[in-house]
């Protein structure tokens, strides 16, 4: 099992949650508004006068098996608008109950 952390503009949140439902990624937890900024590129989201986007932010518990296709189709939306700034997480699930 592993986690997937997904953080994105919130333009991107619609997109992120239908494209878990197609994928049969069925669990996952979103926070609706965060702030950040990428360490590469892209503006900052601070949801500020000077930088006013926000943020969102989802982790979802995957199989291991569907990882890759996941993170396909989250380099793609990525692809498609690089400016919004969408990066992904993996983390290794020892245990859970």
């Amino acid at each position: 099992m592993k986690a997937i952390f997904i953080a994105f503009d919130q333009a991107h949140y619609d997109r992120i949650i239908d494209m878990l439902e197609r994928m049969n990624c069925r669990g996952f937890t979103a926070w609706n508004q965060v702030t950040g900024r990428g360490s590469r590129d892209g503006e900052p989201h601070y949801g500020s006068h000077a930088w006013p986007s926000l943020a969102s932010a989802v982790i979802t518990m995957v199989d291991d098996s569907r990882v890759d296709s996941v993170l396909t189709r989250l380099r793609e939306f990525n692809d498609e608008r690089p400016k919004l700034g969408l990066r992904a997480f993996v983390w290794h699930i020892e245990s859970s109950i």
